[in-house]
């Protein structure tokens, strides 16, 4: 710490700044990673879903914006009130947005499925905001018990398992988009990573998110000359676009939202797994910025979360808050705290004024790309570089039920789209999909992919990294009565289906993966045995442990 911050440290007259040069860095870094997840989540409303514009632009993003707007601001107001306390100028303020995997979620598995058995848009959105209902009074109560497993779950567990969502579910998809058209995503990469990487300052100290942006529409726009179309835009998409001009503020949908309590069965079956999931990945980003040198209450800032999602939902809003990963990566390129409101105010003027769609139709999202790898590259490093060297293997065993999780996403998907296709030509016909499907996963084995391990090991990824991380960091530490206690906690998990399972309950009686959870359950049993009478009173802690073994 430098002597101007802990000369400050404990002032109460400290009056900290609102807004530095490495604040237009994390706004269009941050701002163009919202972006992005406005314009993902509009197209899902519209060409998915179906809905008609007037309630997307009319309702629905308004009620968004105004959420994430509440988000931002507290945020922000949080980072300012740590800055006054410790007299410190890097604190950083937290990242919030839309929950990325939560819009897929709701969207597929609730809105979608309701939406075609009514034949009715507007009962999906319905359903969509009794889910966000419940899920945010999971996080409002969770608020209170979080605080104590992050006191008990080493930071390896949990920065392990974080990183598994950055390498695979933030970091694989635009690192193909950019692969898929390198002339513009390869080169916005270079720039990222000369800048905020290498230390490079661009000519007037224009930040380096803005850069790539710029270079990428010049060479988006410019390849139209030529006839090749480079990042898919055009001169009639943008006048389309403009038609979604207007202005809309939110307006109360509590009707909306307690008519979709006649598909409670089939809300809560998702909604009460993922309230958990929400929790979990909030612990993991609070302690992301704990590493990254930011101490925020973990209390507030979940219990911040289901407040503000619910005040979304009840203003007609279907997608739920969540704090981003990242955070490290945003002070790293010089975000402190208005660059947290700055994204609030942007929101706001985006989705009040419907120009969303007109910003997808000017900025090639493949420009935008390499900023979300860089913040997966960070978060996924963090994980090791703020740790014991000797915890990086259970680091990489936190890893991989995500990478399974992945895989199975884009089989299903393959799966998906090639029996769709299938269907359309006339090749297959509707009564049969079902057979077809079962039949060629049961054949993947035979051509070395092993399907149902990836299921069963996917299930629940971020529930199983963390147990799993955590088992690694206790049996290296050989605190063994530890580690069977999370393998303990593993087995229930996995009993009930929030671990290595697609749906939560009981199976037959035996559990919804019953080989899985007694599997841990002998496992956490041999663990307390060891813990308790297989180990001599002098034993020493585990030693240091090399880089690498050597090959036999």
């Amino acid at each position: 710490m430098s002597t101007s911050m802990t000369g400050t440290a404990g002032r109460s007259d400290f009056g900290p700044v609102l807004w530095t040069p490495g604040d237009w860095n994390a706004f269009f870094g941050f701002g163009t990673n919202i972006l992005v997840n406005m314009l993902v989540l509009t197209g899902l409303l519209r060409f998915v879903l179906k809905m008609p514009d007037t309630l997307v632009f009319g309702r629905i993003l308004p009620a968004l914006g105004l959420m994430m707007c509440l988000s931002t601001f507290y945020y922000a107001w949080l980072a300012y009130r740590l800055a006054q306390k410790t007299g410190r100028t890097d604190v950083c303020a937290l990242p919030s947005g839309v929950s990325v995997p939560h819009m897929f979620i709701v969207t597929f598995v609730i809105m979608l499925p309701i939406t075609i058995k009514t034949g009715d848009p507007l009962k999906g959105w319905s359903a969509g905001l009794v889910w966000v209902f419940f899920q945010s009074f999971i996080l409002m109560i969770g608020g209170f018990i979080a605080p104590y497993i992050r006191k008990i779950t080493p930071r390896a567990a949990l920065l392990g398992t974080l990183a598994g969502v950055s390498v695979t579910f933030i970091s694989m998809r635009p690192a193909l988009e950019m692969y898929m058209t390198p002339q513009i995503g390869l080169v916005c990469f270079a720039i990222i990573l000369l800048s905020w990487f290498g230390g490079v300052k661009y000519p007037r100290g224009i930040p380096a998110g803005l850069v790539a942006i710029a270079v990428g529409m010049i060479i988006a726009w410019g390849s139209n000359l030529f006839g090749l179309g480079l990042g898919g835009l055009s001169v009639k998409g943008v006048g389309d676009a403009f038609a979604s001009f207007g202005f809309s503020v939110p307006i109360p949908a509590f009707g909306q939202v307690f008519s979709g309590f006649e598909f409670l069965g089939i809300i809560l079956v998702t909604a009460v797994p993922f309230g958990i999931y929400d929790l979990v990945e909030a612990m993991d980003n609070v302690e992301s910025a704990e590493a990254a040198g930011d101490e925020y209450p973990t209390t507030r800032v979940l219990t911040a979360d289901g407040v503000v999602s619910l005040i979304g939902c009840l203003m007609g809003n279907p997608f739920i808050n969540a704090v981003y990963i990242g955070h490290p990566g945003w002070k790293a390129m010089g975000g402190r705290i208005g660059y947290s409101a700055a994204t609030g105010i942007m929101v706001v003027v985006l989705s009040w004024f419907g120009i969303i769609s007109v910003l997808l139709a000017l900025v090639p999202v493949v420009a935008i790309s390499p900023i979300l790898l860089y913040i997966g590259m960070l978060i996924g490093a963090q994980a090791f570089q703020t740790t014991p060297v000797k915890h990086a293997p259970a680091i990489v065993l936190a890893l991989t039920p995500h990478l399974a999780a992945w895989a199975k996403l884009q089989i299903d998907t393959m799966l998906g789209s090639t029996l769709d296709a299938a269907q359309k030509v006339g090749a297959l016909a509707p009564d049969k999909v079902a057979a077809v499907k079962s039949a060629a996963i049961a054949s993947l084995p035979q051509q070395g992919v092993l399907y149902h391990g990836l299921e069963v090991m996917g299930g629940g990824s971020i529930l199983a990294g963390l147990v799993l991380g955590a088992i690694g960091v206790f049996v290296i530490e050989r605190d063994f009565v530890k580690a069977s206690a999370f393998a303990f906690s593993g087995a229930v998990l996995t009993y009930f289906g929030f671990m290595h399972g697609e749906a939560v309950g009981i199976g037959g009686g035996l559990g919804v993966t019953p080989a899985v959870a007694l599997a841990y359950a002998v496992v956490a049993a041999g663990f307390f045995a060891v813990g308790k009478y297989g180990t001599s009173s002098d034993s020493i802690a585990h030693p240091e442990m090399p880089l690498a073994a050597a090959a036999e």
